[in-house]
């Protein structure tokens, strides 16, 4: 038995790839979803117990296909790097750009001018996936990305182009880049930084591109066969917040201090009438100063930064004590005033237990719990069209059955969300507790 808590339980790897066709479904799957509940995480061809880091697995792409209100298929496919080509005795694609990364892509999966894509921060570049999630080639968007991406790009609702953060590790700046809506990069800016950190995630608002620059820095000399993973947390480099003008220059960017924390994911942004940046965050304690295997710093809360871009100190809120993260809400209003958001619970294992719904108007929160041994992913928000109110469409989440050692989707009602689901699909086999997904929709 390994004593390694990211290869046991349900974070342990599946065997193989696999279609399901016959799927049952109790409930009834709304008419109106037609597209791909789409989620990624590691699932590692040969890990090693003793050194194995969570977020250096091998990817492996999950999917769910609902149209007429069936569910049509499900599907996984591992993410086609250089040691999965070897695992399954079949060819490299083409467009592996960082050989010693191994070209491995497994936190986020998404869908951008027509394409699918899976993506990864840190140097290697997207992986272009069929319908089907068949690995086709490592993109770098038509010549135009100068190396790496992100995990977390944000579609700004109202152009359609995405916004991003990219770093590297032999990099002492962070690359600002923008996507247009043909698939190809129009827009970059290289901000200087004192060191290396580690940037999962960025957010926007109307007029700013948000940069993070926490205190989890890469190491060298921690980067050995013997070391899992070479960042780790360094509280004397202090913890600030980035205001770079959508488009402005590496010289405009007005910084902001903030409590040594660390952040994976903003929940959302947005500023208020009097300018201010309200931004709010999944916050951990520190990250990687004790467990160089996964994120296991004490529970993340959920709070809100305001910072006004004229100066003086950030003005920090706790919305939410509870240990939480993965936060989503409803896209069409990403860099807006918002009103409802969602988490997923997590404790010390970062395993989650329940969702919870904020309403940030009222400072309320409701809580969905299952029953003992029934663990949440990722929560996402789909809405019943384009034009519905922000409350008024699905929650769409993968669910951990220990019980049975397998999975379900649910489809519950935004609006009633501690209520009966909508629809349950039971999935073949289980799937690992990962990172990020995303519904994308069919075409119109």
């Amino acid at each position: 038995m390994t004593e390694n808590p990211y290869l046991t339980g349900n974070f342990a790897p599946v065997d193989g790839e696999l279609t399901a066709t016959d799927l049952e479904v109790r409930g009834h799957v709304p008419e109106e979803l037609e597209g791909r509940l789409l989620r990624i995480g590691p699932n590692p061809v040969a890990p090693n117990p003793a050194i194995y880091h969570w977020f250096s697995g091998n990817g492996m792409v999950h999917g769910l296909r609902l149209r007429g209100g069936r569910a049509e298929w499900y599907r996984r496919r591992y993410v086609r790097d250089t040691a999965v080509a070897e695992h399954l005795g079949v060819p490299q694609v083409e467009g592996l750009n960082d050989e010693m990364l191994g070209g491995v892509v497994n936190t986020n999966v998404i869908g951008h001018a027509g394409k699918t894509y899976a993506i990864v921060e840190a140097g290697s570049r997207p992986m272009e996936l069929t319908d089907e999630l068949e690995s086709v080639r490592y993109s770098d968007f038509g010549g135009t990305l100068p190396r790496g991406f992100t995990a977390h790009p944000k579609r700004d609702p109202d152009t359609g182009e995405l916004h991003a953060t990219a770093y590297h590790f032999e990099w002492q700046h962070l690359q600002y880049i923008v996507v247009g809506t043909d698939g190809r990069v129009r827009k970059t800016v290289d901000v200087p930084l004192q060191a290396s950190p580690m940037v999962h995630d960025c957010s926007i608002t109307k007029n700013y591109h948000l940069l993070l620059d926490m205190p989890v820095l890469f190491k060298p000399e921690e980067m050995s066969e013997d070391s899992p993973f070479p960042y780790r947390w360094s509280p004397d480099y202090g913890a600030r917040v980035g205001l770079l003008p959508r488009e402005g220059t590496a010289d405009d960017v007005i910084w902001a201090e903030v409590e040594p924390c660390y952040v994976f994911h903003p929940m959302n942004s947005y500023e208020d009438s009097d300018g201010r940046v309200v931004m709010d965050v999944c916050r951990h304690p520190k990250m990687f100063a004790t467990d160089a295997h996964g994120p296991n710093e004490g529970p993340p809360t959920f709070d809100r930064w305001i910072i006004d871009p004229k100066g003086g100190p950030v003005k920090e809120e706790r919305i939410d004590d509870a240990g939480q993260e993965f936060p989503r809400h409803d896209e069409r209003l990403i860099g807006k005033p918002y009103r409802y958001g969602y988490t997923a619970s997590v404790g010390g294992d970062f395993v989650s237990g329940q969702l919870r719904k904020h309403d940030l108007h009222k400072r309320t929160t409701e809580a969905r719990v299952e029953r003992e041994g029934r663990s949440f992913l990722e929560p996402v928000f789909v809405p019943r069209s384009e034009d519905a109110a922000e409350d008024d469409g699905w929650i769409l989440a993968y669910v951990y059955d220990r019980e049975r050692n397998g999975s379900e989707v649910l489809i519950l009602n935004a609006s009633d969300f501690t209520g009966e689901p909508e629809a349950v699909i039971t999935l073949p086999e289980r799937v690992p507790f990962g990172f990020h997904g995303n519904w994308v929709p069919d075409p119109a």
